[in-house]
C-alpha cells in the first residue's frame, strides 16, 4: 500500500513539541519542514505545522514498522534542530534536561 498523505494512512501518529518562545518554535519548525516530502517513501509520509510555541509532526504509515522508522527519523530531526537552535540562543534542549 502506498501512503500519499498522513490522512489516508492506516497507521498515524501525532507528535507535539512545546518551546519556550515562538521564535524558538519557528526556527525548529522551519528547520525540519524542508525534509517533508524529501524523506517520504511509499510506506510513510509526514506533515509539519506550527502554532505559536507548538510544533506538531504528523506521521502516516502503511505499517507499524514504517511508523516506528518515521517516528525515529522525525524525533531525531527535531532533536538536532532543537540543539542547534538552543545552542545559538543559549537555551538547553529537551535532551539536555531543558
Amino acid at each position: 500500500m502506498a501512503v500519499e498523505s498522513t490522512d489516508d494512512a492506516p497507521h498515524r501518529l501525532s507528535l507535539r513539541f512545546e518551546y519556550d518562545t515562538e521564535r524558538h518554535a519557528a526556527v525548529v519548525e522551519r528547520s525540519v519542514r524542508v525534509e517533508v516530502g524529501e524523506i517520504d517513501d511509499a510506506r510513510s509520509t509526514a506533515r509539519v505545522e506550527r502554532e505559536g510555541r507548538t510544533v506538531r509532526v504528523w506521521i502516516g504509515a502503511a505499517d507499524l514498522v514504517a511508523l516506528r522508522a518515521g517516528t525515529n527519523t522525525w524525533t531525531r530531526l527535531l532533536d538536532v534542530a532543537e540543539r542547534v537552535t538552543g545552542a545559538a540562543e543559549g537555551v538547553p534542549s529537551r535532551t539536555d534536561g531543558g
